[in-house]
């Protein structure tokens, strides 16, 4: 029986969600795990009996923006507005896994929310000489320069070097990474952070900025990400909750 991941309608916006869900249902399920959707207007009870069911936690993107007061800024009138049904979810998302340490998987805004939950900041709209939305297209839109003995460097699968090529759709970014979170993956030519993961080797949270969900079908880097989330969702098993709260 595969190992079920939990991940959140992408936003409210309807038309957006019926482009952007599939890919990564898809792209779970290649890799041998079965998505459970959680839907932003279930009551909490409701989700916490998905949870109750799900091995690992994806964060998936979204075309809104984090709001800027949750991390003490206010907004630029670059900053897109927020989606306060999917920040609600998410939140019960990560308590989830990191109450449990169920393996985490953050992409693109839920790499962001991962940051902003964590304590850290975010850089409100891109200004750089690198064009982080060229389109969702565009499978190789920059490249990234993965930081050495990271988990993500790991992931890398032979013949491939620590600088990858990675598509690109994002005005925003990590300005301060969040509590204990490493910076596994920048974009070399203007310093973006394009990843983090937690500093901690016994509990799987990576979270990346680009989209592996797009290109799971071009990119074997991207199949090694899902591979390895998959490796560490079918390897997870429940602890007790006194002792996962007391380390969390």
């Amino acid at each position: 029986m595969n190992s079920a991941v939990a991940i959140p309608v992408p936003s409210i916006d309807a038309a957006y969600n019926q482009r952007s869900l599939q890919p990564y249902l898809d792209a779970l399920s290649a890799a041998g795990m079965t998505p459970v959707v959680v839907p932003l207007s279930e009551t909490q009870d409701h989700i916490a009996k998905l949870l109750s069911g799900a091995q690992g936690v994806l964060l998936p993107g979204s075309r809104f923006d984090i709001d800027p007061q949750r991390y003490g800024e206010s907004p630029i009138p670059e900053c897109g507005e927020a989606d306060p049904a999917r920040t609600a979810v998410d939140e019960l998302l990560l308590q989830d896994a990191f109450n449990l340490h169920k393996p985490l998987l953050g992409i693109c805004h839920g790499t962001q929310g991962l940051n902003v939950w964590r304590n850290g900041t975010l850089v409100q709209d891109l200004n750089t000489e690198v064009n982080h939305r060229p389109g969702r297209e565009v499978v190789e839109a920059h490249p990234v320069r993965i930081a050495p003995g990271s988990r993500l460097a790991a992931i890398l699968t032979y013949g491939l070097s620590e600088q990858v090529q990675v598509n690109s759709s994002h005005h925003q970014a990590i300005r301060t990474p969040g509590d204990n979170l490493l910076v596994s993956a920048v974009s070399p030519r203007d310093g973006v952070i394009e990843a983090v993961e937690l500093d901690a080797p016994s509990h799987f949270v990576l979270a990346v900025q680009w989209h592996p969900e797009r290109s799971f079908a071009q990119s074997a880097f991207s199949r090694a990400i899902f591979a390895a989330f998959a490796q560490a969702v079918a390897a997870w098993s429940p602890r007790p909750i006194k002792e996962s709260v007391a380390r969390a």
